[in-house]
C-alpha cells in the first residue's frame, strides 16, 4: 500500500513540475504541414490578409466554405467521474449513413449551410454557389468565397460557372494544397463534433441531423452570428 501511494505523490510531483515548465496536457492534432509547399502558403496568406482587411473595411464581402461530415456514432469524449462510475455509450443495431454538412462562414456576420446524406456532390455545391451568385448580384457588392481545391470544386461542371459567377459578382480564392488551417470554418467543425456532439449515440440519420442543426445554432449564439439552413431534402426537419 505504501509503495502504490509512493508511486502516487511521484506522479503528481511530475505533472506539477511539467506544468511549471511550461508543458501542457494536450491532444495531438493530424498535420498535413509536412506535405505544404512553404513559398506557395506563404503568397497565399499575403493575397488573403489583403481580402481580410478588404472585408474588415467594408469593401467586399468574404466567406469561407467547407465540407464536413458526421456519423450517428460518435466518438466517446474524455470527462470526470466518481470512483467506480463511467459512462456508456450503448452502440445502436445500425451505424447509419453518412451525414455531410456544406457551409458558409462569414465571421461575426453569417453561416449558411446545408445537409445532405452521403457525401456532398457537385450538384449540391453548385447550388449554394449559384445562390451565393445570386445574392451578390442582388447586393451589388463583390462577393470571395475561400475554399480548398476539392474535386467538386473544381469539376468542369463548376470551372463552365465561374465566368458566369465573376460577372454576377462572384470571385473564388482557392487556398493552397494541405493548408486547411487557413480555413476558419474548420475550427467550426471542430467544436460542433468536440463540444455540442461528442460522446452521443443517435438513433437514426434524422436524430443526427437535429442534433447538427442544434449545434450549428449553439455556435451561432455564442458567435452572435445569424445562420440559415438550404434545404436538399425533404426528409430532414424544418
Amino acid at each position: 500500500m505504501k509503495k502504490r501511494t509512493q508511486r502516487t505523490d511521484e506522479s503528481r510531483q511530475a505533472k506539477t513540475g511539467t506544468q511549471k515548465k511550461g508543458v501542457d496536457w494536450k491532444r495531438a492534432r493530424k498535420s498535413h504541414k509536412g506535405k505544404q509547399d512553404p513559398i506557395a502558403r506563404a503568397n497565399k496568406q499575403v493575397d488573403l490578409d489583403m481580402l481580410e482587411l478588404a472585408a474588415a473595411c467594408g469593401e467586399i464581402d468574404l466567406k469561407y466554405l467547407d465540407e464536413s461530415g458526421f456519423c450517428v456514432w460518435s466518438e466517446p469524449g474524455y470527462t470526470y467521474y466518481f470512483r467506480g462510475e463511467q459512462k456508456r455509450l450503448e452502440q445502436t443495431k445500425r451505424r447509419g449513413r453518412r451525414l455531410s454538412i456544406i457551409g458558409f462562414l462569414q465571421p461575426i456576420i453569417s453561416f449558411v449551410y446545408g445537409l445532405v446524406i452521403g457525401g456532398v456532390n457537385r450538384k449540391s455545391y453548385i447550388k449554394m454557389m449559384e445562390q451565393e451568385a445570386t445574392d451578390a448580384q442582388q447586393t451589388g457588392r463583390i462577393r470571395v468565397i475561400v475554399q480548398d481545391n476539392g474535386p467538386i470544386h473544381r469539376c468542369r461542371e463548376v470551372q463552365q460557372l465561374w465566368k458566369k459567377w465573376e460577372i454576377q459578382g462572384l470571385y473564388i480564392f482557392f487556398l493552397p494544397k494541405y493548408c486547411s488551417e487557413m480555413n476558419p470554418i474548420e475550427l467550426e467543425w471542430q467544436h460542433i463534433k468536440k463540444n455540442e456532439l461528442s460522446g452521443q449515440i443517435f438513433d437514426d440519420e434524422l436524430d443526427l441531423a437535429y442534433a447538427v442543426i442544434n449545434g450549428v445554432q449553439a455556435r451561432a449564439e455564442k458567435g452572435n452570428y445569424s445562420t440559415r439552413r438550404v434545404k436538399f431534402n425533404s426528409d430532414f426537419p424544418g
